[in-house]
């Protein structure tokens, strides 16, 4: 359930989250049979370049509420898992209306996903309601545009990188010894998503060298724990 970019995300030859569902989506028959239809899209190839396979099930925050189990459940119909933290609560409101509007069937989006996958299942109105909430109370804590902070060159740098993907994150959600595993991991988030199938001008620009990034993380990250 994810903005337009990254609507067409059908997973040839399925190895992501939903393979690894501790919640048991990955053995429903509606995710096998998406699996193979899938394999045989003349589209997965090309489709799949477009989300990372970034969190599985288990690591979605609240694994074993409600709403994890119904964003698995819908989500992982049409491309690899998404991370509540890929948009922000406001935004998320929009994205489900439409992702739900599409797995609908209605819009020319919807047509393509009833041709290439059938089955697709739409969540009810109190399902919506319970998916929004969750998504919403994990989404992205975007930093403040306008911070000064920001008016540096690291800022800056931060600015382009980070926001090629998704909301930009405020540096106070993790600490100072958060942050380069974090950017670690958005790196190779970044590559995968370089591995395209077709000009170079599709690639995920410029890319960064990330310590300077880091470092201005670290300068406004959350305090570290006093006990540690």
């Amino acid at each position: 359930m994810l903005s337009l970019p990254l609507l067409g995300a059908l997973v040839l030859g399925w190895t992501g989250p939903a393979a690894a569902a501790d919640s048991g989506a990955a053995d429903a028959p509606e995710v096998a049979r998406a699996k193979y239809l899938w394999s045989q899209s003349p589209h997965g190839r090309l489709l799949e370049r477009l989300l990372p396979p970034s969190i599985e099930p288990r690591e979605l925050p609240e694994p074993a509420s409600e709403g994890a189990r119904l964003t698995t459940r819908y989500c992982v119909q049409c491309h690899y898992l998404p991370n509540p933290r890929m948009h922000t609560a406001d935004n998320w409101i929009i994205v489900v209306l439409r992702m739900v509007w599409r797995m609908q069937g209605k819009g020319n989006l919807g047509v393509l996903m009833k041709e290439m996958m059938d089955n697709v299942a739409a969540p009810t109105e109190q399902e919506t309601a319970v998916l929004t909430q969750y998504l919403r109370k994990h989404g992205q804590k975007e930093m403040d545009l306008h911070d000064p902070a920001l008016e540096s060159e690291a800022g800056k740098m931060y600015i382009i990188a980070c926001t090629q993907c998704h909301a930009l994150p405020d540096p106070r959600q993790h600490t100072l010894r958060e942050w380069p595993i974090v950017v670690e991991r958005m790196k190779r988030h970044m590559a995968w998503a370089n591995t395209v199938v077709g000009v170079d001008s599709l690639k995920t620009v410029p890319v960064l060298e990330t310590q300077e990034i880091v470092r201005f993380l670290q300068r406004h990250a959350r305090a570290e724990p006093e006990n540690k």
